[in-house]
């Protein structure tokens, strides 16, 4: 027997409480369209649902969740079934804690199947065989992180095998990176304090690139920072430090963005930068070597905000809360499972231009 309280898909979403651990779909499909079991199943197990019984599925009572429920019994009305989502507080056939392991269980075998995939892009002395091309690698390895981000989002109850997942990714990445061209300057630290209060100069029409060094200039090398712009061809004020310029104080070395020479010139390690890093020199260099699953929503907002502001400083402005928000959001991306948002009904796909 399920114990159930404030029955009905039409209550209002709720927060869970001690009392009320779970949400409950119980559906039942019509014969036709044949393939609607199938669908609905598929459905069901990309939201990360659990079967407690025969068309019985259980997920965190969150108000995420419960919005995903309500799209699967809505979807499942309209094919001219029967569903219904209510809450539920104990379950005869199955514990609390065992349906928390049951989720857990789902989510570690996610991640060992990612880590398994992770390791066939591994490279492996064989002869007579090429190694994959950068490109082809860089784009799996965009989808390898696109599907350990949306497990990250399933993993309600902290499953193992996480820290595995990454650490996989980051070792072919690494690989990966060893593949491609080093840096034309050898790195050498600056010191912070010959920078300070200083006037700050690049491009109009900032982009990706400029936008996140301007942030990081501000936030981590020059505090009282001034920036303006200047056209290809003026000659900035003396005094005036120039970054993503052609022959600029801080541009482009290598195969590396502005923002990645910043940071590398000014000893900047922080892990949530080196995230913050992968993300620009996706979207600049567009040569795919992270993968970052996020870039392509990064650059249609940097887009965007290119499209809305006319005023550069203005642009610059609203650009730079946007990486500090980016920044912070990466405060809590390794210790603890992902937030996770209601999952869309429609995806667009999304791509950024501007540097």
């Amino acid at each position: 027997m399920i114990q159930t309280s404030a029955e009905t898909h039409s209550d209002p979403p709720v927060t869970a409480t001690p009392h009320e651990l779970w949400l409950l779909l119980v559906h039942q499909l019509p014969t036709r369209p044949v393939g609607l079991r199938v669908k609905t199943w598929r459905r069901l197990r990309q939201l990360g649902a659990v079967a407690v019984k025969n068309s019985v599925y259980a997920l965190p009572n969150r108000p995420e969740t419960r919005e995903d429920f309500e799209w699967v019994r809505a979807e499942i009305v309209a094919a001219g079934g029967q569903a219904t989502v209510f809450q539920a507080t104990t379950i005869d056939s199955l514990s609390s804690d065992a349906l928390r392991e049951a989720f857990r269980r789902d989510r570690e075998q996610d991640y060992r199947n990612l880590v398994k995939s992770a390791e066939k892009l591994r490279p492996r002395p064989t002869r007579g065989r090429r190694p994959p091309a950068p490109r082809s690698l860089g784009h799996a390895l965009r989808q390898l992180r696109a599907r350990l981000a949306q497990i990250e989002s399933l993993d309600y109850f902290a499953a193992p095998g996480r820290a595995e997942a990454h650490a996989a990714l980051a070792c072919v990445e690494e690989q990966h990176a060893d593949t491609r061209p080093p840096s034309v300057t050898p790195p050498v630290t600056v010191d912070p304090a010959a920078f300070q209060q200083r006037r700050w100069v690049t491009r109009p029409r900032p982009g990706i690139d400029r936008l996140a060094s301007a942030w990081l200039i501000q936030r981590f090398i020059d505090p009282a920072a001034a920036f303006a712009f200047a056209a290809p061809g003026q000659t900035p004020r003396l005094g005036t430090v120039t970054f993503d310029m052609f022959d600029g104080d801080f541009t482009h070395d290598g195969d590396r963005c502005t923002f990645e020479g910043l940071c590398t010139r000014f000893g900047l390690g922080d892990p949530r930068l080196r995230a913050v890093a992968e993300l620009v020199h996706d979207l600049d260099v567009k040569d795919d070597r992270y993968g970052r699953a996020e870039a392509p929503l990064l650059g249609a907002l940097v887009e965007g905000l290119r499209l809305v502001h006319d005023d550069d400083q203005q642009l610059l402005s609203h650009g730079m809360a946007v990486f500090e928000a980016l920044y912070q959001g990466h405060a809590g991306l390794h210790p603890a499972p992902v937030a996770r948002k209601p999952a869309a009904r429609r995806r667009t796909k999304a791509h950024g231009r501007g540097r």
